[in-house]
């Protein structure tokens, strides 16, 4: 009863942060260790139940989603062979291998998401009146796109952070559009890799539906609530959480 308890009220307070900011795993994957759960199955466990926060939150975000559906399909393919080819990798490679680039990577979406603006605006000044240049720079952010993805079928935690370090780099600028593609393309990666983890059994269902169920609460709350926050506020408020993830990453590991 107490450890049902816990598991749903990690899942809560991930899915808020989620929706909010991204690095919700940093309660919901500990949460799962703690119950018992084995990390390798633990961190599959954590990608289904952060799956329903993701849905919920960008449902939230509907109405900026709809706004830019024409960049969607994009996101949305990259999502899905991203998602597929992770999730595919974790069953053929020992989970710790991968955890020792994990700070790394955390640092460099920290970096992105504090710095990523003023180095979009550099870029578009020096490359803008060049055609055949901004093609090749649309490639590399749909390939950088797609590994990003890749990371996240693997490793779920701190997708959230990397996905908002890569929407910054690619100029966005609008924080609702950005956490409403964060999002959905977390939610799309995560389907993927739910289907494959489930066909390799290493999902534990029991602990993963109580987590679920305080992230599908929490990540629609807070999707709606954040409206009436400022921008401003909202971005320190992640980058607060990125630079926590990232420092403890570095500690854990």
């Amino acid at each position: 009863m107490i450890e049902g308890i816990a598991l749903f009220s990690a899942g809560l307070v991930g899915g808020v942060i989620n929706s909010v900011a991204g690095g919700g795993s940093f309660i919901t994957f500990p949460a799962l260790i703690a119950a018992g759960v084995p990390p390798i199955t633990a961190n599959a466990t954590n990608t289904f139940a952060s799956c329903a926060g993701y849905l919920s939150g960008a449902a939230g975000f509907r109405t900026e989603l709809w706004k830019h559906r024409r960049q969607l399909p994009r996101v949305v393919l990259c999502a899905i062979a991203g998602g597929g080819v992770g999730a595919w990798l974790l069953l053929q490679t020992p989970a710790a291998t991968f955890s020792q680039v994990i700070p790394w990577l955390l640092l460099l979406a920290t970096v992105l998401l504090i710095w990523g603006e003023s180095l979009q605006v550099f870029l578009h000044r020096r490359f803008a009146e060049r055609k055949s240049l901004s093609s090749v720079a649309s490639l590399l952010l749909t390939l950088l796109l797609l590994s990003v993805c890749t990371y996240g079928g693997f490793f779920n935690a701190g997708l959230g952070i990397i996905l908002l370090g890569y929407l910054t780099l690619a100029g966005y600028h609008d924080i609702h559009l950005m956490n409403g593609l964060k999002l959905l393309t977390s939610a799309v990666v995560a389907l993927l890799a739910i289907v494959i983890f489930g066909a390799g059994e290493i999902i534990a269902w029991r602990e993963g539906c109580l987590v679920m169920a305080g992230t599908l609460i929490g990540g629609y709350g807070a999707a709606t609530a954040v409206r009436v926050v400022r921008q401003s506020v909202v971005r320190r408020f992640i980058i607060v959480i990125a630079a926590g993830m990232t420092t403890y990453f570095f500690v854990a590991g």
